[in-house]
């Protein structure tokens, strides 16, 4: 019985990762107000090697519509200016010589609608992702009742590993639901 207890522990860890993952991935959907997360996927080279812009600069965003850059080393501010030009982020930055400012722009509705489909194809994916996990957990059941793993045992782990993939499921949809009401207010 333990045996059934770890594989629905097993389904449950695989979800929280899916959800965490999801998480991660609606920080970099930009949602109208400035985030030092949008900066995530820019790297930069420095001294012959890709560095994450963060691990060469502090980011803050002082308003609501700016976002800047202070890098570590002066010599750095144009391969990082170059470096978020390249990453092709929609943003303009320029410099004052000892920091990058980027204006967050506003968001049109189009751009908006088009966020919307993005944060709602990472939802799917999180829910492909927890099918999958059940779709393990369930095959693991029937291998453990065919090995001697009484029906009526079989049977409640099952509707355990329904429940726990409900639970995880709801909470795709809540993090989705908030994330495009975020994008759509003006």
């Amino acid at each position: 019985m333990s045996d059934v207890a770890s594989l629905i522990a097993q389904c449950e860890t695989l979800d929280r990762k899916a959800v965490e993952h999801l998480e991660h991935e609606l920080l970099k959907v930009r949602a109208g107000r400035a985030n030092p997360a949008m900066l995530d996927g820019v790297r930069v080279e420095y001294y012959g090697s890709e560095m994450p812009l963060n691990q060469v600069s502090n980011i803050n965003t002082p308003d609501a519509r700016t976002i800047m850059v202070q890098p570590w080393e002066k010599k750095m501010i144009d391969p990082i200016e170059k470096a978020i030009m390249a990453a092709n982020l929609g943003f303009n930055p320029s410099n004052n010589g000892e920091q990058i400012i980027i204006a967050v722009p506003m968001l049109t509705e189009e751009r908006r609608k088009e966020l919307v489909k993005m944060a709602n194809r990472e939802g799917e994916n999180a829910k492909v992702s927890i099918r999958g996990a059940r779709q393990k957990a369930m095959e693991a059941i029937k291998k453990a009742q065919k090995d001697g793993l009484p029906e009526d045992a079989a049977k409640s782990a099952e509707g355990e590993v329904e429940k726990v993939t409900g639970i995880w499921n709801k909470k795709v949809d809540a993090l989705i639901a908030e994330k495009e009401k975020e994008i759509m207010t003006v």
